[in-house]
């Protein structure tokens, strides 16, 4: 069993007397952890008592070091030596493992801010030479514990509410590099006077990867706060390599995706560069983790597929092209097995469907030949928004619908990133307790969903895809409403309030008809 607490600031018989109070009602603790400021800048009378051995820590403590240069002298051996009896400054940066078999890695300082680093601060190098260590050790799963002062930069992606704390401009983005690499089970940090206990976050990409361990992060706020902000966190926590796997892997029911994806995909990305080129199918039959080539002779059939016709509606469709109810003023485009149409009631006036000409309910029905038309007009779209400014957005709902529609909206460049798309996706799934997975890039659909199966897909014009496998009910507006939410047009969430005149919708049709004309391969085959 141990406590950790946040910024003691030189109150030493505040915690202290804490801790007494807590183990007289609870029972003994093993340790206490401090992060933040272990000294404040009127330390020195109370620190007397104890560096003096006339006053005694009433458990083992261990500190981090100096956050300023006020305190630095405090702390004489930057490796980390006793400071007085039952308490121990841990050093610079490394990990302290206890006689249980308990693994804490630490950080001390602030993120330097000017080269070379403050003795108070650490730098890239501080931080790569901290996780070289650890990820060189064999069968490395992470840490039982990571300790910093800063928060990590970007930690309430995807998760409850920071309270009055931006997480995307407060802290630290070596220590989120860090705790992305090392994978702690707990990590604790002070510094904002804040507590905050995050939703706990995975630690593995779901389909792709082995499941694994997931982490809680915790900030806790300075001793004796006014405020009256927890500052102490009293936690049991067996150590990993006591644990059986599946018990170590277990996941929790509120576990998020991690906020630290963008550090992980550029890390990723940047190790693909150095290696060769190759495509990859996901096979969820297959076991999670593995990957397949795409040159399909694990399918035990080299033919290509074959073409097929497609399947007959039972009824009235809207969008066969053949069909009369269909509404052929909103055309813009037509192939030889697919067609464009601007959406009725679209949420914006570029906001178009592509749809196959034939009757195919979703992608993964699709034949070889029409589906490469599809991947065309995916190109020529591509080409046309960014010709605009713009990235586009695609999303298909295989649920409660019998044709095919890929909904493809375009959103500025300068409004928002791809990442923060998928952020935006991905946490409204999360509130409304759908399990949005990202998918490999370079994966097939196909590959993903079986025919007959109910989904919701997500594609970027990068190549980036979600996927959802809806098993019950599904919000039907689910992904305009994203959208709706992200162009700050949540009033057009819903098709229905934002159908136009037919005069307007056929005025709309010949605009895009004709600006798209140069881009449109239809005309040109």
């Amino acid at each position: 069993r141990r406590l950790a607490c946040g910024d003691v600031e030189g109150r030493l018989e505040t915690i202290f007397g804490r801790v007494r109070a807590v183990q007289a009602k609870s029972g003994r603790f093993d340790m206490l952890l401090c992060v933040g400021s272990f000294f404040g800048p009127s330390s020195e009378a109370e620190w007397a008592e104890y560096r003096t051995g006339a006053k005694k820590a009433p458990i083992p403590t261990y500190v981090l070091g100096a956050n300023s240069q006020d305190t630095l002298s405090y702390f004489p051996d930057v490796s980390g030596c006793e400071l007085a009896e039952n308490i121990t400054y841990l050093g610079r940066r490394g990990v302290f493992n206890g006689c249980s078999g308990l693994h804490i890695a630490y950080l001390s300082g602030t993120e330097a801010q000017e080269q070379p680093a403050p003795a108070h601060s650490f730098s890239t190098k501080d931080v790569e030479e901290l996780k070289a260590s650890l990820l060189s050790t064999p069968n490395f799963r992470g840490v039982d514990i990571l300790l910093t002062s800063p928060w990590p930069r970007d930690v309430g992606t995807f998760a409850n509410s920071a309270g009055e704390i931006d997480t995307k401009k407060c802290g630290s983005k070596l220590v989120s590099d860090l705790a992305a690499s090392l994978k702690p089970r707990y990590h604790f940090a002070a510094l904002e006077k804040a507590y905050y206990e995050r939703l706990p976050y995975r630690n593995h990409t779901v389909l792709q990867e082995t499941p694994q361990h997931v982490t809680r992060f915790i900030a806790l706020a300075d001793v004796g706060n006014t405020s009256k902000k927890k500052y102490l966190y009293a936690f049991s926590i067996v150590p990993m390599s006591a644990m059986e796997p599946a018990e170590l892997v277990k996941q929790p029911q509120d576990v998020t995706e991690n906020p630290y994806r963008r550090l992980r995909r550029e890390a990723a990305k940047a190790k693909a560069e150095e290696e060769p080129s190759c495509q990859f199918f996901f096979d969820l039959n297959k076991q999670q983790g593995k990957k397949r080539p795409s040159d399909g002779k694990e399918r035990g059939d080299s033919q290509p597929k074959q073409a097929k016709k497609p399947p007959q509606p039972t009824g009235p469709c809207w969008f066969c092209l053949a069909s009369p109810e269909v509404e052929k003023h909103l055309v813009v485009s037509i192939g030889t097995h697919c067609y464009l149409a601007l959406a009725k009631g679209g949420l914006i006036p570029d906001h178009v469907l592509i749809l196959p000409i034939g009757h195919y309910q979703s992608v993964v029905d699709l034949s070889s030949e029409v589906l490469e038309e599809v991947t065309k007009y995916k190109a020529a779209l591509k080409e046309f928004f960014r010709s605009k400014g713009k990235r586009y957005v695609l999303f298909e709902r295989n649920y409660r619908s019998q044709h095919l529609q890929l909904q493809v909206i375009p959103i500025p460049l300068d409004l928002c990133t791809s990442e923060d798309i998928k952020e935006a996706f991905i946490t409204q799934a999360q509130e409304q307790q759908i399990e949005l997975l990202e998918i490999p890039e370079h994966s097939d659909i196909t590959q993903v969903a079986q025919p007959g199966m109910p989904y919701f897909f997500v594609e970027l014009d990068t190549g980036e895809k979600l996927f959802h496998r809806i098993r019950s009910r599904f919000p039907l507006q689910f992904g305009r409403a994203v959208l709706a939410e992200l162009l700050s047009l949540p009033q057009r969430s819903d098709w229905r309030q934002c159908a136009a005149p037919r005069h307007e919708e056929a005025a709309q049709a010949r605009a895009f008809r004709r600006d798209f004309q140069p881009f449109d391969f239809s005309l040109r085959d």
